[in-house]
């Protein structure tokens, strides 16, 4: 029975994440690109400015403008940082890292513009809380007769949050990770559901349960500000490991990046099989790489509509940033570890591929290392359910036309899926959480296009008088 479930649910993954979704996700970023002059590129400047100037000076909004993009950061900077990119490049070679760095330059564009639009077309309700996202962006911008669309995606947001991205993936990465660590063989076990588990699983699952639960609670303001904390620790302490792993070993960056490269175009797949190489390095690069930054998804745009900034332009060049910092740094430098010690091809699976990595290219004893990767992966899922719950929350408001009972009902109901996660297969989830993903980001990249007139003029205005002051 469960291989049949799990036959059905490969059968629509494949279709759902299919060349035509690929397709359209890198002509809707290459639209954007052209549409917008390149905006990722040559404000890329002024972008960094302005995390750093942590804007907060706007009339509406609940939450900083800084705030904003931790909390969209949060939900991106998750188990698809490391074991998401580990899976690609087992799966695709190593040119999956490469088609996530185009996956990435496209999707900064896409990025910025749903962001910027979610800005100028989100609501202010009676009590002052700020709602905005695709939803409402093509409510607004594209018309009532487009509602319909407007419902498919907050219906698809719900889905990710409670049955992909938020809870399942995070939790079963967090206590896979811890498992690993104390008990890698299994030594302390006790049985539920019918099979058996490690009490580091059940301790793990638990421990996060109740910290997700006090958390979510509180709402987007405490969200936020757990994000603010969390978010650039968790970073940076990820980041120069994994710069460690690159310094200690830099005489194979370049042999590594030839490897990328010659993988991304099938020059190293066996005669005749170049296309299906090239096709399946795509597929799971572009994949994994959205599942990472969410670029196109529709999610970043939730929070980036809550910030506190008056200009739609400027928030959605703080949000933009995200991609950036998500894929072109922290995807880049795991997938380097990988690539670099050669622990894609080593007969491993998930985080058991990053760990390996990082034992072998840490100057550290291995116990060293493993806590590393370990301490890392547990604040990247757990800030990513945080975020997640967020973002299907305001799915759900929309859903049910403000109805914060029905809300409020959820809000157990994804601490209730954080408790069970640990206990499922990882294969089903992982599939799950892919479906929910391509699903989701159709009706936003339809929106998207239609709306790329308004964020073109928008975004010229904004540049024109930026340059005039």
């Amino acid at each position: 029975m469960l291989e049949q479930i799990s036959s059905i649910l490969g059968a629509i993954d494949d279709f759902v994440w299919g060349v035509p979704l690929i397709v359209m996700i890198l002509v809707v970023g290459i639209f954007l690109t052209i549409r917008l002059r390149g905006v990722q590129f040559t404000e890329l400047g002024h972008a960094v400015k302005l995390i750093f100037k942590n804007d907060s000076s706007g009339k509406h909004g609940e939450i900083s403008s800084f705030a904003a993009l931790c909390t969209a950061l949060s939900a991106t900077i998750g188990t698809g940082n490391i074991v998401g990119v580990a899976t690609a490049i087992v799966a695709g070679g190593p040119g999956a890292l490469f088609w996530m760095w185009i996956a990435a330059l496209l999707g900064t564009a896409t990025k910025f513009a749903e962001c910027m639009l979610a800005m100028k077309y989100r609501v202010v309700k009676d009590d002052g809380h700020i709602v905005g996202g695709p939803f409402y962006y093509i409510e607004r911008g594209m018309g009532a007769g487009w509602s319909w669309l407007s419902y498919i995606f907050a219906f698809f947001g719900v889905g990710v949050g409670l049955l992909g991205i938020g809870t399942f993936t995070q939790i079963n990465g967090i206590s896979s990770a811890v498992n690993n660590f104390f008990d890698p063989e299994n030594s302390w076990v006790l049985s539920l559901f019918g099979r058996t588990y490690s009490y580091t699983v059940v301790i793990a699952g638990l421990c996060v349960t109740l910290c997700v639960g006090l958390v979510i609670i509180g709402g987007l303001k405490r969200i936020s500000k757990v994000a603010e904390i969390i978010v650039p620790f968790m970073a940076v302490l990820y980041i120069v490991s994994a710069l460690i792993v690159v310094i200690c070993n830099i005489d194979k960056v370049p042999g590594a990046f030839v490897e990328i490269v010659e993988s991304a175009f099938g020059l190293r797949a066996a005669a005749g099989g170049a296309v299906g190489a090239i096709i399946l390095a795509m597929q799971k690069g572009i994949a994994r790489g959205i599942f990472s930054n969410e670029a196109g998804l529709g999610s970043a745009p939730i929070a980036a509509a809550s910030a506190q900034v008056d200009e739609p332009v400027q928030q959605g060049l703080v949000s933009m940033m995200g991609t950036v910092i998500d894929t072109l740094i922290v995807c880049t430098l795991t997938g380097l570890t990988i690539v670099i010690t050669g622990a894609w091809d080593m007969g491993l699976e998930g985080v058991a591929v990053t760990t390996k990595a990082f034992q072998l290219g840490l100057p550290f004893p291995e116990t060293v290392a493993s806590f590393i990767l370990m301490i890392s992966l547990v604040f990247f899922a757990f800030t990513t359910i945080l975020g997640w719950d967020y973002y299907s929350e305001k799915c759900l408001e929309y859903l049910t036309s403000g109805n914060m009972k029905v809300v409020g009902v959820y809000r157990w109901v994804y601490i209730a899926a954080v408790f069970i996660g640990p206990y499922m297969t990882v294969s089903a989830v992982w599939t799950i959480a892919d479906i929910f993903n391509g699903l989701m980001a159709l009706p936003n990249l339809i929106a998207l296009v239609a709306l790329s007139g308004i964020a073109a003029k928008e975004t010229k205005s904004f540049l024109d008088r930026k340059k005039g002051k």
